[in-house]
């Protein structure tokens, strides 16, 4: 993709840029593409969807050697490498050697947008973020040329998914990470409520002096036996699967509550399953939250719910601070409702333990988000993120993406949009070459060129070429008849031209194809143009 005003697609001249780069593509192999068949496609493309942003902007051209084919490829000759910004951090220690081949790096150490430098906002193609800063449509909307947010951590709660997906960037996580530290981690503060090994450590630091069983008694009252107690894990994903199996090592009977899980996993983990949530919060010693943030369950530890819970039961939160109503926890723990919790997440971060509503909550643990945390995790984290970063800028999205939380705005290469399991047919008059060699579209030896743009001026400069060259229509035999442009030469025309009519085949996208015949053979100077918009 093209920085604004850089003189490739994205700086309003991407017609041109395209079939320059068509051309200039096509000349090494003794072919000269019209540039008003690639101009009138992109005119065709603004015409049906003249109000959505392109996906992706790049030109793209591959045949049987290796070649830079990126989607955020920048500059007319593919020089030019893409912004991508860490928006609020620092440091890019380890993000620099898996980007600094592909990509310019920057950090913008920001809190919010309003602190982000104006180049990022206009340039920035790609987004590394933390969990310290939120991005809403509004935010969203201030970036110009962005394709991509990596989210550095699995939940994406801090950023609007959805606006994205209507924006045209790409929203992906890194769920797999730190499963083993944010278990751990939960498991460390449920012991630390049990045996109160917290609040027993701070006595001694304090030099509190045990010299009998009575100040042992009287100090760790509240202490309790684990074995036998049942633990309610709220949210059987990767970490609270990893927490299931800890706990049943330390001798807890394991209940979970997880709508979204098909039936029988509770038995190829030995785990009691209950189907509601009060169930659950009914039969537990101990609840653990182990799962995502959405619109569904903001507070899902509330008044009512807490009074739904077993008197002088523990409550864990490593998921996220939004799920606990804190007003009402530091309700219950101070009249021991709930004998003790211990909170990793909270509702605004920061923590701040001198104001908000449990700075006077006795029997409250609270650490500063950092459950996920060890050096090789964090380590491990950072290098995933820049890696889906790597892949976004040198492959297509969202087909390279491996976390892409948002796919279903977007569509693949084959142009069967995200999720869909059963492609459409062929449409009468679009010929697909079938044969199995490593070009684009399966033909040995062809030239992909995507014409895009990231505004509709671009588009309409487009359309006027198209019209200056009098190509009529892209979904009729325009393209065959005497007088449409073409200097591709002989193989071309004896293969023919089979355009498709406006069918949903690609969806809001028009492609033109050589058809290949048996009688024709595929040579190098077989092509494919396609001008999409998705």
């Amino acid at each position: 993709m093209d920085k604004p005003g850089g003189g490739g697609v994205g700086g309003g001249g991407g017609a041109a840029a395209a079939a320059a780069a068509v051309g200039a593509g096509a000349a090494n192999r003794g072919l000269v593409p019209p540039p008003a068949i690639i101009a009138a496609a992109a005119a065709a493309v603004a015409q049906q969807n003249p109000s959505k942003r392109p996906r992706m902007d790049n030109i793209r051209v591959a045949n049987n050697s290796q070649v830079s084919n990126g989607p955020m490829a920048g500059g007319p000759g593919l020089h030019a490498r893409p912004l991508v910004a860490l928006l609020d951090g620092r440091d890019c220690a380890i993000e620099m050697p898996i980007l600094k081949d592909v990509a310019t790096v920057a950090f913008c150490d920001a809190q919010s947008t309003s602190e982000i430098h104006e180049k990022v906002l206009n340039e920035a193609v790609g987004a590394l973020m933390w969990h310290t800063i939120n991005l809403t449509k509004e935010d969203l909307e201030k970036f110009k040329a962005l394709k991509i947010i990596v989210r550095i951590g699995s939940g994406i709660d801090n950023v609007d998914s959805k606006a994205a997906g209507e924006l045209g960037v790409a929203v992906c996580n890194v769920p797999g990470y730190g499963v083993e530290e944010v278990a751990d981690t939960t498991m460390c503060l449920i012991l630390n409520l049990y045996r109160r090994t917290f609040w027993l450590a701070n006595m001694v630091r304090e030099g509190k002096k045990f010299t009998g069983p009575e100040q042992v008694r009287e100090a760790a009252q509240g202490c309790a036996r684990i074995r036998g107690d049942t633990l309610g894990i709220v949210g059987l994903g990767r970490i609270g699967s990893a927490v299931a199996l800890r706990a049943k090592a330390f001798g807890f009977n394991v209940t979970f509550y997880d709508p979204y899980l098909p039936d029988g996993i509770e038995k190829s983990l030995g785990l009691t399953r209950v189907y509601t949530l009060q169930e659950l919060l009914y039969q537990s010693d101990c609840v653990s939250l182990n799962c995502t943030l959405n619109e569904h369950n903001n507070h899902l530890i509330n008044e009512y719910t807490i009074k739904q819970m077993r008197p002088g039961a523990f409550l864990v939160n490593t998921a996220r601070g939004a799920l606990v109503d804190e007003t009402s926890l530091a309700a219950a723990l101070k009249d021991g409702r709930i004998r003790a919790a211990a909170l990793d997440v909270h509702e605004n971060e920061p923590y701040n333990p001198f104001t908000g509503p449990l700075k006077d909550a006795p029997n409250l643990i609270c650490t500063p988000h950092a459950a996920y945390y060890s050096d090789a995790s964090s380590n491990e984290l950072r290098e995933m993120a820049a890696t889906e970063i790597r892949r976004a800028i040198t492959g297509r999205i969202p087909d390279v993406l491996r976390n892409c939380v948002n796919k279903e705005y977007f569509v693949t290469q084959s142009g069967v949009p995200s999720g869909s399991s059963n492609p459409p047919p062929v449409p009468p008059g679009y010929v697909e070459t079938g044969n199995s060699g490593a070009g684009v579209n399966g033909t040995s030896n062809s030239y992909f060129v995507p014409v895009h743009s990231t505004t509709t001026h671009d588009l309409a400069v487009a359309a006027a070429a198209a019209a200056a060259a009098g190509v009529p229509n892209l979904g009729g035999a325009a393209l065959g008849s005497a007088g449409a442009p073409s200097t591709i030469g002989s193989s071309i025309g004896a293969a023919g031209i089979g355009p498709p009519p406006p069918t949903s085949h690609v969806p809001a996208a028009v492609a033109l194809s050589l058809a290949n015949p048996s009688s024709v053979p595929v040579t190098s100077t077989s092509l494919t143009v396609k001008a999409e918009i998705s």
